[in-house]
């Protein structure tokens, strides 16, 4: 790394001068840059994420003037490294993200290279479009990618690959040169280009002549074909020779893409699924040849690993549990989208009797077991999609300390040969002391194939080094193609002399010269490459060392040292889920910025830099790294929606208890972390207190010395705060539950715990508000001072809590909480805290007021009285309500409520995340996340319509954003008592 304090070079001061989008050359922006979703790290002179495509352009021409070498990049979410290299990257996905022009009637549109698939589709559906290249990254992949990647999603078996789906690239050359690709004819004298780019069509059209012999000799006759240079497009035996499909899978190394004309298709209908079962995995492989004659538009692979993966993950239990029978070695997937029902189920009885004739049936004979699970309904083909989206980071789940390595990925072989391949793949595997995952396009030969590895072990990269000469020599063997979705990249670039052979290698060499004779596009790509296993390259270097780190919570769930702090620190893979934009809850702050710097991944990969000393002395606690985790919201859906369980909230703890430990803290930390602790006292002059939301300049006072924002109404204190004199409600035998009343409910919005202790009490229970052992103010779970890194503090409180409760865990008494917040942290934190025994049950027993109804109306036990409610109820849940997949019973319990209409808000964070609102720092980041979803959708609500949030930061984050009054859950259920006809 640049001496950090050195001052701005030339090419920064030339970069910062003209181009208004950010420019970063600082080592903590550089490193959040230097990976992509590959084991590969280079890091970048300095990045640039320009505004206009102009300052795209004009980065570009102030690059190459200073000698240095230009990367485009999307989402950055390449398997093969094609997305890291040295000199400036440039990032599209900010800003240049938009659809130019959209031709409804002949189902064309031209995009921006930084739009994202997902995103362009969102916007397509409303004119019964999409855009079918549906890569498994579709959430963050941008259009610029894909086609430098030369994509092709999991229905390419109908649709195509991108090449097939492209219509037209404009781009500008590396020496600035603007050009139209698309289709030309073969006489050059009727081509309509600039002089330099016509004599560049010329030169691309004479190759295509001169070499075709070769190219039809040597090119693989599979449909998955995305190694090299698209040289067939330029061949005479094109009608039409469409140079847009030379750009197509170039990674970036031929032009600067500026804008990109797609074809579009009508938006899929009616569809079904048949997931066919097998006991063994080559019977699978032997069987896809057999089931693409029914032509299904997709047949993708889930092997046993991934089943077994997933039923570990919650977000993926339920669907496994309804997809999946018995035991299999391999499942596939296989979709039918035909014009009607009846065609579909058609085709479904179709694959039920052709499995019959193969000889698969539900049978005790492992090798013939098997048959088809029919899934019709909408949502659970929606979620069967999305585990098998989620394949990679599904795989890269393993918290162990080698991991599937992508680099012989995506190599495709034709079906016949399919069962023999994988066959002998993994006996190529075993021979080097490993064991494989595959999954994926069974449909086209094409698996994502993983070899199990430590990449920081040389035994290793020499074991992925002969795997992959073994592997390519077989593909080779069956005619196939080495490089079959995911690109060349590093590598695989180094084998196209062996795959192609050295002409069309040289064919290659002279594209990218005549193109960019400076070598200022990527270079090193497709062309020219590195050594694949040059450890150099790797994230994880011969010199790769992280020190022993003092951590203060439990990491012994995942692999590495320290504690298992780094083994959870690397479970980031890059693969970049945490940068979709819809859907789910993460990641809320990305959302709001659309800065690396913001997104799960990219504080994942400070801390690994950090931790690994690659940022300097001292970066854990630094003041780059507290910038790089501010607006972290703490919100807890990254250990939820992350499959690889990446958990930045619990992260966080640690980096801001190494904070506190070498900075102290400021007001703002102490006001917040302490509040437990003074909010009795302030109770009591609480006219006193709340003087500062009344006087305008005590507001400016405070956001001047606590920086808490002078915009912003803190909760209101009141005397009346929760107090019980005794310590026990309801029939003495009715069942018995404890009421956890914490100290925002109980100091804020007593009303809450009111009305959540009437609904208990009128539902028969014996309800327990026992006092602390040593008779002061009432257990806290020490929440306050974790967000504050006071991890000593925390764990003082939980004692108290634990001592309190653990007598009434001990005998199943089930522990009853109402702001999620306080609650699931003894489901969460508490066991990273502590891990006895006795602090297992309490968790085991914590519920929250819904969980436990809920449970209790699925038993048959719930006997509330509930009256009728006409009228509506929209309803937004909390972060960590979803987190914990404790939001839905929510929605079960207000359903109870006889007329009550319940709508759930379709949002992320409502942005005041505990204190984070409140920061004059993070006031406007906050009313962004605020602004997304759920501001919008409660001003549209009518003033009779009841707005539900059981979250204390959500009701008043509502309130301020709104102007609307927000309530508990409990209150609702309260008034419905209130409406009902009095018992007999």
């Amino acid at each position: 790394m640049p001496n950090a304090k050195a001052g701005p070079s030339r090419l920064e001061q030339k970069l910062r001068a003209e181009i208004k989008g950010d420019v970063f050359f600082d080592r903590f922006n550089r490193g959040r840059y230097a990976t992509d979703a590959s084991f590969y790290q280079i890091m970048p002179a300095g990045i640039v994420v320009p505004r206009t495509m102009d300052e795209a352009l004009r980065t570009l021409a102030i690059a190459r003037d200073d000698g240095r070498i230009v990367t485009p990049r999307g989402g950055g979410t390449s398997q093969c490294g094609q997305t890291v290299n040295e000199g400036l990257v440039v990032d599209f996905s900010k800003h240049l993200n938009r659809i130019i022009s959209l031709d409804v009637e002949a189902r064309t549109c031209v995009v921006e290279p930084g739009i994202v698939l997902d995103d362009l589709n969102r916007q397509l559906k409303k004119h019964g479009l999409w855009f079918p290249v549906d890569v498994s990254t579709a959430s963050r992949a941008t259009i610029g990618g894909m086609a430098g990647n030369n994509s092709c999603g999991g229905r390419s078996l109908r649709y195509g690959t991108m090449r097939d789906n492209t219509i037209a690239i404009d781009a500008a050359l590396a020496d600035g040169t603007l050009a139209h690709f698309g289709e030309v004819p073969r006489d050059v004298s009727q081509i309509d280009a600039p002089g330099s780019a016509r004599a560049l069509f010329r030169d691309m059209l004479a190759l295509g002549e001169r070499e075709a012999a070769e190219i039809a000799d040597k090119f693989p006759k599979v449909q998955r074909r995305v190694g090299g240079y698209n040289l067939d497009a330029l061949t005479p035996r094109n009608t039409a020779n469409n140079l847009a499909h030379l750009l197509v899978g170039s990674e970036g190394t031929l032009a600067f893409s500026t804008r990109i004309e797609l074809k579009l298709w009508p938006l899929i209908g009616t569809k079904v699924l048949g997931v066919c079962h097998f006991g063994s995995f080559y019977a699978a492989m032997d069987a896809a040849q057999h089931l693409v004659r029914l032509k299904p538009i997709a047949v993708e692979l889930v092997d046993r690993t991934m089943i077994g993966l997933g039923r570990d993950i919650a977000m993926f239990q339920p669907v496994i549990a309804a997809a999946v029978r018995g035991d299999p070695d391999a499942i596939l997937v296989v979709e039918f989208a035909e014009e009607t029902k009846d065609e579909n189920l058609a085709k479904l009885k179709q694959l039920s009797e052709l499995m019959g004739d193969l000889g698969f049936t539900w049978t005790n004979e492992p090798r013939k077991w098997g048959g088809v699970v029919e899934i019709t309904d909408p949502a659970l083909q929606s979620s069967v999609a999305e585990f098998r989206a989620a394949g990679l980071n599904v795989m890269m789940s393993m918290k162990e300390a080698g991991k599937p390595v992508s680099f012989v990925e995506d190599c495709a072989v034709p079906l016949p040969h399919l069962a023999d391949y994988t066959a002998r793949l993994n006996e190529v595997f075993a021979k080097h002391g490993t064991r494989g995952t595959m999954y994926a396009h069974a449909s086209e030969g094409c698996l994502h194939v993983r070899p199990v590895l430590n990449l920081k072990l040389e035994k290793d990269v020499r074991a992925m080094r002969a795997i992959a000469e073994e592997a390519f020599a077989m593909v080779r063997e069956y005619k196939g193609s080495h490089s079959g979705e995911h690109g060349d990249g590093i590598v695989r670039s180094e084998f196209h002399a062996q795959m192609f052979g050295a002409r069309i290698v040289s064919d290659f060499k002279e594209i990218k010269q005549r193109f960019d004779p400076g070598n200022v596009l990527n270079p090193g790509r497709i062309v020219d490459p590195p050594a694949m296993d040059d450890r150099s390259l790797f994230r994880y270097p011969p010199d790769y060392r992280v020190d022993d780190l003092k951590t203060v919570l439990d990491w012994s769930a995942y692999p590495g040292a320290a504690g298992g702090f780094q083994g959870a620190v690397e479970m980031c893979n890059n693969n970049g889920a945490c940068r979709k934009l819809d859907g789910g809850v993460m990641c809320p702050s990305y959302r709001a910025t659309r800065d690396e710097k913001d997104v799960t991944r990219g504080r994942a990969n400070t801390l690994r830099l950090a931790i690994s000393g690659q940022l300097g002395p001292g970066a854990l606690s630094s003041d780059e790294m507290i910038e790089t985790l501010k607006l972290c919201v703490s919100c807890k859906a990254c250990r939820r929606e992350c499959p690889t369980g990446v958990d930045m909230a619990k992260m966080k703890i640690e980096v801001l208890a190494a904070r506190a430990r070498s900075h102290g803290l400021t007001l703002r930390d102490r006001l917040v972390a302490y509040l437990p602790r003074y909010a009795d006292l302030a109770a009591r002059f609480a006219p006193l207190v709340n003087l500062r939301n009344r006087s305008a300049v005590l507001r400016a006072l405070m956001e001047r010395v606590a920086g808490i924002s002078a915009r912003r109404k803190l909760p209101a204190f009141r005397s009346d705060i929760f107090r019980v004199d005794t310590e026990a409600f309801g029939p003495a035998d009715g069942r018995e539950i404890v009421l956890f009343g914490d100290t925002f409910n109980r100091v804020y919005e007593r009303e809450n715990l009111d009305a959540a202790l009437r609904v208990l009490v009128e539902g028969g229970y014996r309800v327990h508000v026992p006092k602390p052992k040593d008779g002061g103010r009432p257990p806290c779970c020490g929440r306050t001072f974790l967000s504050a890194g006071l991890v000593d503090d925390a764990k003082s409180e939980l004692q108290r809590l634990v001592e309190t409760y653990a007598p009434f865990a001990a005998r199943g008494v089930p522990i009853i909480g109402l702001e999620p917040s306080c609650l699931l942290t003894l489901r969460d934190e508490l066991l990273s805290l502590r891990n006895d025994t006795t602090a297992k049950t309490i968790s085991a027993h914590a519920l929250l007021l819904e969980e436990f109804l809920a449970r209790e109306a699925e038993t048959g036990r719930l006997s509330l009285p509930l009256g009728p409610l006409p009228g509506k109820a929209l309803l937004h849940g909390h972060c960590h309500q979803k987190s914990f997949a404790a939001f839905k019973p929510v929605e079960q319990v207000l359903r109870l409520i006889p007329e009550l209409e319940v709508e759930t808000i379709e949002s992320s964070c409502c942005g005041m995340a505990g204190a984070f609102g409140y920061g004059a720092d993070t006031y406007e980041v906050s009313m962004q996340m605020a602004e997304a979803s759920l501001l919008p959708a409660v001003r549209k609500a009518d003033s009779a319509t009841f707005i539900v949030a059981d979250g204390t930061s959500c009701r008043h984050q509502i309130q301020d954003g709104a102007d609307r009054g927000a309530i508990h859950a409990a209150r609702l259920l309260a008034m419905s008592l209130e409406r009902a006809q009095p018992r007999a």
